[in-house]
């Protein structure tokens, strides 16, 4: 018949890989590939009946192929030519649970789906915990499908003001899985987890509901003493810590170091793009103190850490936090370290703020000063870091550090 089968295999493999723009794209005969402004794709069947135009649902793209869909929609041709009104043929038992996936499911599969993306192993296991505790016990059995407003305000409403960093998070990760079983074919129609234009008008903004609490820091001004203080503690942590604070690297870097990073040569740690909160590779110059610290320290092999926990496994987090606390220093945390830094070189020194936040390994926010910044200002930086550990030396009594026990 002329006019039908108007789409190719490629045109309708590029709508299931999300590539058309919303809109209703005509095979022929009737028969509409629709797209929704959502991503889903489906089937439909127009006719005209009576003076009106009436529309069929034939089924989702991920469960009905293109031609299953013109044999679909051959049947319905057939009975408008029989004078009879179109009625969608009964879905096989195979064809409806096909189309049939639970929150759980769909979870798990987003989860599955992105676990080789994320650098830290603890990212899915925090995804996959806080769903366990919040959403399933809701609707985790729930067909995705029919999941609503209501639904997900009963799972994040009665945490939105007694956790919201949690509740913030939880919404977030619903919306993820809910857009994901939209693009799958799964559910269709707005997202119930979206916040703009949605549940930003049926819950008060996070940002009022809890002020942001930044990592108590040091006042920099405490530093010299605290440090003199520090190097006469004994033990891996304390070392560990010390290293942090010198190099105003974050807890995870120092924890992760290996010997194998360091150039004992050129004084320079290079810590790999895997490592790093911005997955960009970082070169950290060492100073004096430090090379002096890394020299009183056993030296391993490549692969060994430089400061290695029990049975050569990385150091926990809350060892270097331990330190503060045997220290009385349970009102500071190590992450406030690295603002002790900041605040020290933007209040008391002349170096250039993007000397400073390169030496923090943060992200330049503006595109157009990022295009730019194509250097890491190695020799500006190993210039600050010198002053900062000279400032943060300055009011020890003795420069000998306690042995590693």
């Amino acid at each position: 018949m002329a006019g039908l089968h108007k789409l190719s295999a490629g045109f309708v493999d590029s709508a299931r890989r999300g590539k058309l723009s919303p809109g209703h794209y005509a095979d022929g005969g009737g028969l509409m590939l629709a797209v929704a402004n959502t991503g889903s794709c489906s089937w439909v069947f127009r006719f005209q009946r009576d003076g009106k135009r009436r529309e069929l649902g034939l089924g989702g793209l991920i469960t009905t192929s293109l031609a299953l869909a013109r044999s679909k929609a051959a049947e319905m041709r057939e009975a408008l030519g029989r004078g009879d009104t179109p009625k969608p043929a009964r879905q096989s038992r195979k064809e409806a649970q096909a189309q049939v996936m639970t929150f759980k499911q769909c979870a798990h599969a987003l989860i599955e789906s992105k676990r080789a993306g994320w650098k830290n192993v603890k990212h899915a296991d925090q995804w996959v915990s806080t769903l366990e505790t919040y959403a399933m016990p809701v609707f985790g059995p729930q067909n995705v499908a029919d999941i609503d407003t209501p639904s997900v305000l009963r799972v994040i409403e009665p945490l939105w003001t007694t956790k919201p960093e949690t509740a913030s998070r939880l919404r977030g990760r619903i919306e993820n899985i809910l857009d994901w079983a939209t693009t799958r074919g799964y559910r269709s129609g707005d997202n119930p987890a979206r916040w703009r234009g949605h549940l930003e008008h049926l819950l008060a903004a996070p940002s009022k509901v809890k002020r942001v609490q930044h990592h108590p820091a040091l006042p920099w001004g405490d530093l010299p003493s605290f440090m003199h203080d520090l190097r006469q503690r004994d033990g891996t942590a304390a070392r560990a810590l010390e290293f942090s604070i010198l190099t105003a690297a974050r807890s995870g870097e120092v924890r992760g170091a290996t010997w194998g990073e360091i150039d004992l040569s050129t004084h320079i740690w290079t810590i790999p793009a895997t490592r790093m909160k911005a997955d960009r590779e970082q070169r950290v110059p060492l100073t004096s103190p430090v090379m002096e610290l890394l020299g009183a320290i056993p030296q391993g092999g490549p692969g060994d850490l430089l400061f290695p926990g029990a049975r050569g496994a990385p150091l926990s987090d809350m060892s270097l936090t331990a330190v503060l606390r045997r220290m009385q220093r349970a009102d500071i945390t190590v992450h406030g370290f690295r603002s002790s830094f900041r605040d020290w070189a933007g209040e008391t020194t002349p170096h250039p703020r993007e000397v400073i936040e390169h030496a923090l390994a943060h992200q330049i926010r503006d595109r157009a000063e990022a295009a730019y910044a194509r250097g890491d200002l190695m020799k500006k930086r190993r210039a600050l870091m010198n002053d900062w550990a000279s400032f943060a030396q300055s009011g020890s009594a003795t420069k000998q550090m306690a042995p590693v026990k």
